[in-house]
């Protein structure tokens, strides 16, 4: 329970907790809700590690393409993990209580992680651009040296998109009233309506972050393709082409299992306040929780070398 507290005549006040809630009409089987929530949680974590020891381990996949894969499941691995803790501790213990400092600080690597998420799948399509391109000069453009500042550059690019939000957030005035929120979770939009000042300034930030990060990188991406399709298009042999386009299928398949999501959670928050609350509830969910477990299943599955390399490991596991 939280402390009582006096609210009369208080002209700033900052909840000393938020109060989370699970799948909303059905807390008497989250008991059984948490089995595929733990499971999806599982593969996510087990799949993303096996491709970052398989690509660790084997020599031959030291190239750009594989690079950029374990930067993708590395954020996979810190997007399962900042949701993993409240979302299992509501579903397991019922434990809905989260500090507010904490619940800023979840939101702020919950939001990074999404954004540097966005900026690996387009920096993964501008590497298929060039080796479909241009595939001479493809090792001498995606040198060991332009990987590593391309890596540090979308994390400083998430960091300082989102260091704002949590003091933002933190000049707010609170209503006593209103400390549930609509997830398991702290997010950015569910936060800031809680609120009982002006939050203005709150929205226009969160949407000039969304813009300027997914919506740049998902127009980035478009234009990505749009000059991959013009440059199949000119390959002479039918089979060049399919092979080609072969090379893309991973990844297109995983711009979509994250872009459709992040889609969806924006227009529902626009859009979608006259749809049962367990709509919004459930999208969040695919958004944060399906795309670290449909990466590594789309990657082993469409890439043999991957696939091949994660066998592997397992087998070398399975030994010792």
């Amino acid at each position: 329970m939280l402390p009582s507290q006096s609210y009369v005549n208080i002209s700033f006040f900052q909840p000393p907790a938020f109060l989370m809630i699970g799948i909303p009409g059905l807390e008497a089987v989250h008991g059984w809700i948490s089995i595929p929530f733990s499971s999806m949680y599982t593969v996510a974590l087990t799949g993303n590690c096996l491709i970052l020891l398989a690509v660790r381990r084997t020599p031959s996949l030291h190239q750009p393409m594989y690079y950029f894969l374990s930067m993708l499941a590395l954020t996979d691995v810190g997007l399962t993990l900042s949701t993993l803790p409240t979302t299992l501790a509501v579903l397991w213990f019922d434990r809905r209580l989260i500090g507010f400092s904490a619940c800023l600080v979840q939101m702020f690597f919950l939001h990074s992680f999404s954004v540097v998420e966005s900026s690996v799948l387009l920096a993964m399509s501008f590497d298929r651009f060039v080796a479909i391109s241009n595939p001479l000069r493809y090792a001498a453009i995606f040198t060991n040296s332009v990987i590593i500042k391309t890596g540090l550059a979308i994390v400083a690019r998430a960091t300082v998109s989102l260091f704002p939000v949590p003091f933002l957030l933190k000049r707010l005035h609170f209503c006593p009233g209103k400390i549930l929120l609509s997830h398991s979770f702290c997010f950015h939009a569910d936060v800031m309506k809680r609120a009982c000042t002006d939050i203005t300034v709150n929205i226009l930030y969160g949407l000039y972050v969304v813009l300027s990060t997914v919506g740049v990188d998902s127009l980035l991406i478009v234009l990505s393709y749009t000059l991959i399709l013009h440059t199949v298009m000119g390959l002479a042999s039918p089979r060049e082409r399919v092979r080609a386009l072969n090379t893309c299928v991973s990844h297109i398949l995983a711009v979509l299992v994250f872009y459709i999501p992040v889609i969806g959670v924006s227009m529902i928050h626009r859009f979608g306040r006259h749809l049962p609350h367990i709509v919004h509830v459930l999208i969040a969910y695919v958004y944060l929780v399906v795309p670290p477990v449909l990466n590594p299943i789309i990657y082993s599955v469409k890439s043999k070398p991957i696939r091949e390399a994660m066998l592997r490991v397992l087998r070398e596991k399975r030994q010792s």
